[in-house]
């Protein structure tokens, strides 16, 4: 598939021509590993030139880095970021099915198997996945959450330290666990839901507030 044909409609060329490469490199990151996916393994995959990839990235980390936010921040919907409106369980709950939906990805669960058997290279590259994924999606619940505390919605003086119990609560679903021998199960969105109302109203309620829409 050439340059152009891969290049998504609507994206300036710079841009298409990124994603591309993104695309690329992320398919063989799971595919081969870190170690064995080069440069040279990326630019012929994409059908285009090493020095195009040189021009958006100026090493494999930061590639990787990108991969895996590629494939985290898909799961973010567009209005956690902006600011969703409705009840702070409306916004949380925006939130959590965001992260939870973003651990239970195959292609993320992937990625953390792949960087477990990376013996060489474990260390940097869960600081990697860390702060391009996960660490991405806490960012955006902490500025939620300091958004309720100046509307007094909630009551979250620590919003940073909020963020991170938040999104411990979402990461004990066991969900994570069932996902590796029942996938339909932790897919299901009724599954993903019943849990992440029952995070977030047990978030709330320890965050008073005047918000006491879960019910």
């Amino acid at each position: 598939m050439s340059e152009t044909s891969r290049a998504r409609r609507g994206r300036p060329p710079n841009e298409a021509l990124r994603q591309t490469i993104v695309d690329a490199a992320g398919d063989l990151f799971l595919e081969l590993g870190f170690q064995a996916t080069t440069l040279d393994k990326v630019a012929q995959r994409a059908r285009i030139s090493k020095l195009s990839i040189y021009r958006h990235f100026e090493t494999k980390e930061a590639l990787f880095s990108a991969a895996i936010a590629a494939h985290c921040h898909q799961f973010a919907p567009l209005a956690l970021s902006e600011g969703v409106g409705g009840s702070a369980e409306d916004q949380l709950m925006a939130a959590g099915s965001s992260l939870l939906r973003t651990l239970l990805s195959p292609d993320v669960r992937s990625v953390e198997a792949m960087i477990m058997n990376d013996k060489t290279n474990q260390k940097s590259l869960s600081e990697l996945f860390y702060e391009a994924g996960p660490a991405h999606v806490i960012a955006q619940i902490e500025a939620l959450l300091r958004q309720l505390h100046a509307k007094s919605v909630l009551n979250v003086p620590d919003p940073q330290q909020s963020a991170r119990l938040f999104a411990a609560l979402i990461k004990g679903s066991d969900l994570l666990m069932i996902a590796r021998f029942d996938e339909a199960r932790a897919e299901d969105d009724n599954e993903i839901a019943s849990y992440c109302r029952s995070a977030v109203a047990m978030f709330i309620a320890a965050h008073g507030g005047n918000d006491h829409a879960c019910g």
